[in-house]
């Protein structure tokens, strides 16, 4: 198994950052591709961004691109979102997922392994 385990959410206003991370164990996190999803109340899980498993090759949503940076530390066993000029469509529950392959997943049926999110919360 993959357990991973999301933290750095919280409330923030329009305009604000914040840097959510995903600690991964179990199997090995140099070998998978790597991705966040996020999803408000009553709406479906969408894709925000995606790392292979060396840090050389992301992707993003286009409502992240420009603002989301998605990078990682396979020392530290660590996936990082870092989110800036949060806006308030950006609320809802940020969750990481192993893909369990090399490269990169834009979709939840690529991913195998799931966190159980953090919220993050952006006023007006």
């Amino acid at each position: 198994q993959v357990a991973l385990v999301e933290s750095g959410g919280g409330l923030v206003q329009a305009g604000g950052s914040l840097r959510l991370s995903c600690a991964a164990s179990g199997r090995t996190f140099s070998n998978v591709a790597m991705g966040w999803f996020r999803q408000a109340p009553g709406k479906a899980r969408d894709f925000v961004a995606t790392i292979n498993w060396s840090g050389r090759t992301t992707y993003y949503a286009d409502s992240a691109k420009g603002r989301f940076v998605i990078s990682r530390d396979n020392a530290k066993n660590t996936v990082y979102l870092q989110m800036n000029n949060l806006k308030p469509e950006d609320t809802g529950v940020y969750s990481c997922a192993a893909r369990s392959e090399l490269g990169i997943g834009l979709g939840e049926k690529n991913y195998d392994y799931w966190g159980q999110g953090t919220q993050v919360t952006v006023s007006s």
